[in-house]
């Protein structure tokens, strides 16, 4: 009873186990996604039934078009997911990648000449920070291919400190000797 009341971290430990909770926790995320996964790849079978509707006369070029590009998206958001489960990781280049055929859909379909200026110009700046960062992103380290950078910095830190003790064992030693 006393040993409790001395490491409170220990009685905490013992009737709140923080792993399970995250593991749990984790599962439950990952049900969340592939429900997510279901219903997207449901609505994506939806969007390809009316566009099958859609090609028959009167052929529509825009309503054709836009429901092209809109599955494409769904399709990208769908790998989006897919990749997630998988790694345990959002891909910044997918998510990229779908917020410029995202933009590019809307300019599509209204046209270019129907959107006013300054709404052009804002998303040709956001389709320039896009680019930027897809540039970006290939120079970046790959951190999520069994490399955590904080996980190397620790290790790095841990080999200084060993490195440090031994070096100070090592003249204490010298010292003993003499």
């Amino acid at each position: 009873m006393y040993e409790s009341l001395k490491n409170p971290s220990s009685q905490r430990k013992s009737w709140l186990n923080l792993n399970r909770i995250v593991n749990i926790l984790e599962v439950i995320q990952d049900a969340i996604v592939i429900c997510l996964c279901l219903g997207l790849f449901c609505f994506m079978v939806l969007q390809l039934y009316s566009m099958v509707l859609s090609l028959l006369p009167p052929l529509q070029f825009h309503v054709v078009t836009a429901d092209i590009l809109s599955l494409l998206i769904w399709v990208e958001l769908f790998r989006l997911l897919i990749i997630y489960l998988k790694e345990q990781r959002i891909s910044i280049g997918v998510a990229v990648e779908v917020a410029i055929v995202s933009v590019l859909r809307e300019f599509i379909v209204r046209g270019v000449l129907e959107i006013p200026s300054t709404q052009v110009l804002a998303t040709c700046a956001f389709l320039l920070v896009l680019g930027m960062l897809m540039v970006i992103r290939v120079w970046l380290p790959p951190t999520f291919e069994g490399i955590d950078p904080e996980q190397t910095v620790s290790q790095r830190h841990q080999q200084r400190s060993t490195a440090k003790k031994a070096e100070t064992n090592g003249n204490h030693a010298i010292l003993a000797k003499n």
